[in-house]
Parts: structure tokens; C-alpha cells; sequence
């Protein structure tokens, strides 16, 4: 196949960045694409072309295929990378892409078909003999349907879209009381996300983990695992922190967890960069969950420990290279992310868009902060509210758990409200310098985390205070002359009152 020469990078933000990043590092031009809210945005001033797609709402803008490819003809961009999120599950868009004659940096649409939907990979695997969380393997075509088939597997139960991830259509239900405004709100948030309002259900699982193994296919066959990611320190099902190597895997189950990856991504005939997400219950036994046939978020800790650039190999993949190592490389050292939303969590985590006036980014060895944002750039309010992904490496976790502490603590940024603060709660918190959190962590300690203290403390507090105060004034009361000559005692005239009238 022939080389790339220019890419359309169909994505805004950090990940548009970190792909125009490698590109210009490979000699391949880069192509920008932008809404009327991302005018001024990192991502149009990094690129070396960019063009206009729409109004501020995706739907109207990065989602809108014909208007990619579009740009793409008229740019003369020769391949798309989508990113994650937007279009880069969607196999029309695949599709549409080879039909135009130019190269998806990514799997093809017929392993997407197969994965990219939610309930098809449960199907696929199952048939594949991949252990998988109970659940349904279609979408449910009524509200009654789901509720029934809820009420058959048992609650607490999990709504999931079933066209796409990132913790975007999903609601835990704890009974069927909770299910009907569930349901609603699911297939809502589902339908904006990705433009498909199906939804699935799946058991919850008490108290798991979420392990992910990132696999990697090139066209010959060739499969991989690139070792796990832990990313169980969730709010909303929306990832907060991930790092690598997990803190409860061994090395035998690491190794069993990549073969069952592997097994997924070539029971597809998958190429290119994808991730196999199981859940780990509290006995260590694995059951898949999804496969996310797209780059991910929280890419950055697996390049930290493997010293691979995985947006490279996604693009050396495409243009039908063999892929450079046949086996999954030993973790070298401990790598953590956080994610710097735009967010006020003492407002329920709502978001806070508007203008950074001052921002300070950390640096120093082993610190990497991919970003979309500047000092005077506008935060938008139609997008996730991610700002940036603030990665970390070091020999130990204990070490890389420090080091993001450090970098966290240099982390500024004036005129809107983040959550920074948070995540050096987070980080600091005994349960995850501990390892062995679950998914429930953040909820759990949500107290804790926003710095509010236990009420039982402070009514501790608050008797010893009156102890200490009733003491004081008996102690007060012996040491000053009696109330009758001075005036000092309960009913008395204060000795700096009387001094006072003595003046007059």
C-alpha cells in the first residue's frame, strides 16, 4: 500500500492535537476540522490546513459525514483518523471512506460491525467461548421488554447503549422504581452521543474492577496485547484516573486476561489499536465487557511503560506495515493518568465552561500534558468538558503516585472552575494509594474526596470545644478578684469596663 501523505484528523480537541503531533513527526501533512464554537481552537492552529464544518452541536458539525469527507477531497487528504468518540465507531463511516478512495486509520468496518455494536460483541463472543457479564444480546425494542427482562435477571442491573462507550448511555437501575426515568434518560443521552438511541442490559456485578488490555492487529493476522490498564476510578461510568500495570493483577493473569483479548480481536479479524474491557469480580474471575475498536482516551500510560507511539502504529498499520514486535513487551516502571476536566464538583460536577485567563502547566521528568486548551482560549459548552489528560511515569507506582501529586499541585488555571483539587484528593486518598479500589471507589468516598468531614467528628468536635470553653472560664474565674470587689464573675462588670468608667 502506498504511504500517507496527508490526514484529515475528523476530532477536535487533545486527541486532534496528539495526532497531528505524530503525523508532523512522520512528514505527513494535517488536515483540521471545526465547528463555529472551535474557530479559535489549538487544534485549527496546529493543523497546516483547516476547515469549516458547522454549527456547535456535533450532530451538526463533527458528525456529519458527508461534510468530512467533504473537506477530505477538497483538502486532498488521502487518509481520516477519527480519533475516539464522533465518528470513530461508526462502519458507515468506514464504509464511506473506501468507497471515496481514502484510507481509515483504523479496523475495518466489518470488525467494527462486529464489536463496535455492544450486544453483536457479546453475541460474537459468547460463540468465540469469551466469558461474559450476564446480560441481553440485543437491544431492546420497548421500555416493557427491558423492564420485564430487568426484572427476570434480578436487580441492581446496568442500561447500556449499545452503539458506542465512554460511560455515555449508561445508568445503574437498583429497582424497578428507578427504571422507567433510567431508561428514558439512557436512550436520550445514547442518541446525542452517538446518534443511536438502542440500549442493552447487563447484571451488575458487586464491587468489580475494570481492567482493560490494549490489543494491536496489522493486516497479516498478527495479534497482540499491549498488557492491561486499570481504570476503575470512575464517576458516572466516566473514567477519572487510569495507570498501568494494574495494582491486583499477577503476571499469570495478565497473561490469561491479553490471551482472551487476543482471542476477541482475532475472532473479528480486528487491525489497528483496540481495546478489550472485561470487568474482575472480588475472586479474580473475568468477564468481558465491550471492545472499543478506536484509540482510547487513556492511551498515553500504555505508550508510557511500552515505549510505543501508538497513534504511529495505528498509521503504519493502515498503509499495510507488519507490526514491529510479536509479543506483548514487559511493563517497564509505573505510569498514571488524570483527566482535567472543566467541571465544579462542589456543583454536583456540573460543567464550567467559559474563558481561561491564566494557565500553568506542569512539567518536569516524566511528565506529559496533552492538551486542546491555552491562556484566553474559550472553554465551550458542547462538548465533553475534558480540558486535558495529565499522564505520569516513574519506576514504582508509589513513585508515579508522587510524581502526579507533584505535577498536580503546579497544575493552574484561573476563570474557570476544574477538578483539579479532587484529584489530589483522589490520589491521595488510603484506598487507592492502597491499589485495591473497585468501581464503586469515588461513590463510595465521595465525602471524603469533596473534603467533607464526617458529621459524627464533628459533633465530637464541637463537645470538646464547649468542654474546653466551660473549663477555661472556671479556670478564669478563680484567677480574677472576686466579682464583688472588680466586677469580674458571671453577672459582674468586666475589669476593662470598669477601668474605662474610672477614666470618665
Amino acid at each position: 500500500m502506498p504511504k500517507i501523505r496527508k490526514v484529515l484528523v475528523a476530532n477536535r480537541g487533545e486527541i486532534a492535537i496528539r495526532v497531528m503531533r505524530t503525523c508532523k513527526e512522520l512528514g505527513i501533512s494535517t488536515v483540521a476540522v471545526y465547528s463555529e464554537a472551535d474557530r479559535s481552537a489549538l487544534h485549527v492552529r496546529t493543523a497546516d490546513q483547516a476547515y469549516f464544518v458547522g454549527p456547535p452541536p456535533s450532530r451538526e458539525s463533527y458528525l456529519v459525514q458527508e461534510r468530512i469527507l467533504e473537506v477530505a477531497k477538497k483538502s486532498g487528504a488521502d487518509a481520516i483518523h477519527p480519533g475516539y468518540g464522533f465518528l470513530s465507531e461508526n462502519a458507515s463511516f468506514v464504509r464511506a471512506c473506501e468507497k471515496a478512495g481514502i484510507t481509515f486509520i483504523g479496523p475495518p468496518a466489518s470488525a467494527m460491525d462486529a464489536m463496535g455494536e455492544k450486544t453483536r460483541a457479546r453475541a460474537n463472543m459468547i460463540k468465540a467461548g469469551v466469558p461474559v457479564v450476564p446480560g441481553s444480546t440485543e437491544p431492546f425494542a420497548t421500555e416493557g421488554e427491558a423492564r420485564d427482562y430487568a426484572q427476570k435477571i434480578g436487580f441492581p442491573i446496568m442500561l447500556k447503549a449499545a452503539g458506542g462507550g465512554g460511560g455515555k448511555g449508561m445508568r445503574r437501575v437498583e429497582s424497578l422504581q428507578e427504571f422507567e426515568s433510567a431508561w428514558r434518560s439512557a436512550k436520550s443521552e445514547a442518541l446525542n452521543a452517538f446518534g443511536n438511541d438502542a440500549v442493552y442490559i447487563e447484571k451488575y456485578l458487586e464491587k468489580p474492577h475494570h481492567v482493560e488490555i490494549q490489543v494491536f492487529a496489522d493486516q497479516y493476522g498478527n495479534t497482540i496485547h499491549l498488557n492491561e490498564r486499570e481504570c476503575s476510578a470512575q464517576r458516572r461510568h466516566q473514567k477519572v484516573v487510569e495507570e498501568t500495570p494494574s495494582p491486583i493483577l499477577t503476571p499469570e493473569l495478565r497473561a490469561k486476561m491479553g490471551e482472551v483479548a487476543v482471542k476477541a480481536a482475532k475472532a473479528v479479524n480486528y487491525v489497528g489499536a483496540g481495546t478489550v474491557e472485561f470487568l474482575v469480580d472480588v475472586h479474580r474471575n473475568f468477564y468481558f465487557l465491550e471492545m472499543n475498536t478506536r484509540l482510547q482516551v487513556e492511551h498515553p500510560v500504555t505508550e508510557w511503560v511500552t515505549g510505543l507511539d501508538l497513534v504511529a502504529l495505528q498509521i503504519r498499520a493502515a498503509e499495510g506495515e507488519k507490526l514491529p514486535l510479536l509479543e506483548a513487551p514487559t511493563p517497564n516502571g509505573h505510569s498514571i493518568e488524570v483527566r482535567v476536566y472543566a467541571e465544579d464538583p462542589s456543583r454536583n460536577f456540573m460543567p464550567s465552561p467559559g474563558k481561561i485567563t491564566y494557565l500553568r502547566v506542569p512539567g518536569g521528568p516524566n511528565v506529559r500534558d496533552d492538551s486542546g486548551v491555552f491562556p484566553g482560549f474559550t472553554v465551550p459548552n458542547f462538548y465533553d468538558p475534558m480540558i486535558s489528560k495529565l499522564s505520569v511515569w516513574a519506576p514504582t507506582r508509589a513513585e508515579a503516585i508522587a510524581r502526579a501529586q507533584r505535577a498536580l499541585s503546579e497544575y493552574v488555571v484561573k476563570g474557570i472552575t476544574t477538578n483539579i483539587r479532587y484529584l489530589k484528593a483522589l490520589l491521595a486518598h488510603p484506598e487507592f494509594v492502597g491499589g485495591d479500589y473497585d468501581t464503586s471507589f469515588l461513590t463510595r468516598n465521595h465525602d471524603a474526596l469533596m473534603g467533607v468531614e464526617d458529621p459524627r467528628l464533628s459533633e465530637v468536635a464541637l463537645l470538646a470545644s464547649a468542654v474546653y470553653a466551660y473549663n477555661r472560664d472556671q479556670k478564669r474565674a478563680k484567677t480574677l478578684p472576686s466579682a464583688q470587689g472588680s466586677g469580674a464573675g458571671t453577672g459582674g462588670v468586666s475589669p476593662w469596663r470598669q477601668a474605662l468608667r474610672n477614666r470618665r
